[in-house]
């Protein structure tokens, strides 16, 4: 069957709903907004607010809940505050009533919010998300027996193998091998070899190619004499007691 088309209507739509009527109460956010103790993270964080100085605050039901948002989705402050714009489940979930159309804050008062909650209201956070798991039976006892922990975004020291510094891990290699047999190298060109890598490494960086080339020849050198002594030397047995 051909789809039917579109009716369309110049009647004006009614304006100002309440969101918890016209959302799906069986949407992830709707029923987590349920079970997450707002009044508690409400009186913790509240007493961070001076009572009668300045202008109102914003509500800590509205910070809290951007910052669950956009740890959830793994967002930044600016894509969070416009992607609440663009969903009623976020304004729900974050206490609003009605629909909004505009910004509820600028991005940069999500950083001072952390700035004034600290290290302590951050834990609060997230004890907060671990009892409405717990309240909705998506975390068990057995769930705390096992921690999975993300690296990725740990820095790592992980440098790139260009050839200057195989050379060097090959004579680094070669000269512990000697300590370790007890061999007597005609020369180590340990300083050599560190004084070589850092050359080759400026001109690299000046990009300054040919001098680099030449400078990489001689490291090259270094690590075949150094290695070349030491195969020799153990297959002759000329180790030192």
């Amino acid at each position: 069957m051909k789809p039917k088309p579109r009716r369309t209507t110049s009647e004006q739509p009614v304006i100002g709903w309440k969101l918890d009527l016209a959302l799906d109460p069986n949407h992830e956010l709707v029923r987590l907004a349920a079970v997450i103790p707002w009044e508690d993270l409400t009186a913790e964080f509240g007493r961070l607010y001076v009572p009668d100085l300045g202008r109102p605050g914003i509500p800590v039901r509205l910070m809290a809940g951007l910052h669950l948002l956009k740890h959830t989705y793994g967002l930044s402050d600016e894509q969070v505050v416009k992607g609440w714009v663009e969903n009623p489940y976020w304004q729900h979930f974050c206490g609003e009533e009605f629909f909004q159309h505009h910004f509820p804050i600028h991005p940069s008062q999500m950083t001072r919010w952390r700035g004034r909650i600290g290290e302590k209201g951050v834990e609060e956070l997230l004890q907060a998300t671990i009892s409405a798991g717990k309240a909705t039976g998506t975390i068990t006892e057995r769930s705390f027996e096992k921690v999975i922990v993300d690296t990725t975004v740990q820095p790592k020291a992980i440098q790139h193998p260009t050839d200057a510094r195989l050379y060097r891990k090959v004579d680094a290699a070669m000269l512990r091998i000697a300590e370790a047999e007890g061999i007597r190298l005609r020369q180590s060109y340990r300083k050599l070899m560190e004084w070589g890598f850092r050359k080759h490494e400026g001109h690299a960086k000046a990009r300054q190619f040919k001098r680099a080339r030449k400078v990489l020849r001689s490291l090259k050198t270094i690590a075949g004499r150094v290695q070349r002594d030491v195969e020799r030397k153990l297959m002759s047995g000329d180790i030192r007691n």
